[in-house]
C-alpha cells in the first residue's frame, strides 16, 4: 500500500498532466458505472418504462446533465445496462448439438438451464418484456434476442426433425418453448423447470 502511494504520489509530481487527465478519467468510469448499476436495479425494480432520469441520478449521487453528458440516447443507456446485467447474469449455453439421435435430450437440457435462468432472473425478464412495447429503444435491442432466438430454434427443430424441419408448426413449438413467457405461465401454475423442459421435450417429440 505504500510503495503504491508512493508511486501515485510520485506520478503526481512528476507527471501531473498526465496523472491528472487518469485522475478524471477514473472518475469518469465511475460515474459512469453507478449510473449504469442504478439504473439496473430501476429496470429491475419497477422496469425501464417506470425508470426516470431523475431517479437514476437520484440513486447514482450525480445530477441529470450528468446522467445526459455520459448517455446521450436512451439506447447507449440500455445497451450499457445489458451488458452489466449479462456479465453479472451470464445466460446459458443453449446452442443445439450435433447429433440427431440425442437432439430432443439436447433440447430438454438447454431448456432446463434456460428456464432456472428465467427463474434466477424473473423480475428483470418480466420487467423487461412487459415494457419492450412502451420503450421504442428496448423493444430494438430486444429483437436483436429475438433473432438469436429464432436461429436458435430453427437450428433444433432441424437437429429434431430432420425432414419434418421445413413444418412451419414444428419450428414454431420450438421457438415458443424458448420464450421466456411459456415458462412464467407454467411456473406459474407450480411446475419445476425439469417438469416444464420434460412438458415442452413431449411436445416436440410428438410433433416431430
Amino acid at each position: 500500500m505504500t510503495a503504491m502511494l508512493a508511486l501515485s504520489v510520485n506520478m503526481a509530481l512528476t507527471h501531473p498532466r498526465r496523472y491528472q487527465l487518469r485522475a478524471r478519467a477514473d472518475r469518469q468510469r465511475q460515474t459512469r458505472e453507478r449510473i449504469v448499476a442504478a439504473t439496473v436495479a430501476l429496470h429491475q425494480e419497477v422496469g425501464p418504462a417506470r425508470t426516470t432520469i431523475a431517479e437514476i441520478a437520484r440513486r447514482a449521487g450525480v445530477q441529470r446533465l450528468t446522467v445526459y453528458n455520459h448517455f446521450p440516447q436512451v439506447s447507449d443507456l440500455l445497451r450499457a445496462c445489458q451488458r452489466h446485467f449479462l456479465a453479472s447474469n451470464p445466460p446459458p449455453d443453449i446452442a443445439a448439438g450435433h447429433s440427431q439421435e440425442d437432439a430432443l435430450t439436447r433440447l430438454e437440457e438447454a431448456l432446463t438451464d434456460l428456464y432456472r435462468w428465467y427463474r434466477a432472473n424473473e423480475a428483470m425478464e418480466r420487467n423487461v418484456h412487459r415494457d419492450r412495447h412502451l420503450v421504442p429503444e428496448l423493444h430494438g435491442l430486444m429483437r436483436i434476442a429475438d433473432s438469436r432466438l429464432d436461429a436458435t430454434s430453427a437450428a433444433y427443430s432441424e437437429l429434431v426433425g430432420g425432414k419434418a424441419a421445413t413444418s412451419a408448426s414444428l419450428r414454431s413449438l420450438v421457438r415458443l418453448a424458448l420464450e421466456f413467457s411459456s415458462w412464467e405461465v407454467l411456473a406459474g401454475q407450480g411446475m419445476t423447470d425439469a417438469e416444464i423442459a420434460n412438458l415442452m421435450r413431449r411436445a416436440v417429440s410428438a410433433l416431430s
